[in-house]
């Protein structure tokens, strides 16, 4: 992978999806894996060609214990060595989970949801003063195989065009400026550029229904059916949810 090649890549599909503006601050999600790695490094690097500030915000759920903590040293660390600012927030989510009666990655979501708007106002983006600071973006590190699992949850589950388009590039305040690629792509890229990440342990276990598509389903689709099933199916979504859109209007 040709390093300023991925980054055009990437630069392409934000101004094609007119993700942000001169002058707007970006928050960064970052989790510490990969996909949120190489996500921050990208903003990082491109922040002067597009005009943006670069935050970078990292969640601790509560639910892994020490390895939740390391995973925030790590995000820290890179942090500090890219001088990025960096912020961190803790939530309780098991508790949360037991007392909304709720599960934990539906508590997740909301947590996380009220942690960027708090980062939002702390930024300075409430009210009259927003106003001179450009937007304010959340960028989410979701890439092609995250669309496709999507896709297939929703279609085992029962959907509709709008659930079979999967995870748009832009909802809102949301961004998501490496939906473009496939996870393997930006694990290559990370090791060529001698750029270490960590490995969240839930990920690897089937407790999560979307873990099992990931470790099982999408993998035997691209071994056993089509090698670019997932580059297939980010195109399809890509047309649904242009259909999705004339449908709506």
């Amino acid at each position: 992978v040709n390093a300023d090649r991925f980054r055009q890549k990437i630069r392409r599909f934000m101004i094609k999806n007119h993700m942000t503006d001169r002058g707007d601050s970006v928050l960064a999600a970052v989790s510490g894996g990969a996909d949120s790695v190489c996500l921050l490094l990208l903003l990082h690097e491109m922040a002067a060609e597009l005009g943006i500030k670069v935050f970078a915000f990292h969640m601790n759920h509560g639910i892994r214990g020490a390895e939740a903590d390391r995973d925030e040293q790590f995000v820290e660390k890179i942090c500090r060595d890219w001088g990025i600012p960096f912020r961190s927030r803790h939530y309780p989510v098991p508790e949360l989970s037991g007392k909304w009666k709720l599960g934990e990655e539906e508590t997740g979501r909301i947590v996380r949801k009220q942690a960027f708007q708090e980062e939002k106002k702390r930024l300075g983006f409430s009210g009259e003063q927003s106003k001179k600071n450009g937007q304010f973006r959340v960028a989410l590190a979701h890439n092609r195989n995250d669309l496709a699992e999507t896709m297939l949850h929703h279609l085992a589950r029962g959907t509709g065009i709008r659930g079979l388009s999967g995870i748009q590039a832009v909802n809102g305040e949301i961004i998501r400026p490496v939906l473009c690629l496939e996870r393997k792509e930006i694990v290559n890229y990370l090791k060529e550029r001698g750029i270490s990440y960590i490995t969240d342990s839930s990920n690897l276990s089937d407790d999560y229904t979307r873990n099992r598509i990931r470790n099982h389903i999408l993998p035997a689709m691209e071994q056993k059916i089509n090698a670019k099933a997932v580059e297939h199916m980010a195109e399809t979504a890509r047309v649904l949810a242009e259909a999705d859109s004339y449908l709506q209007k």
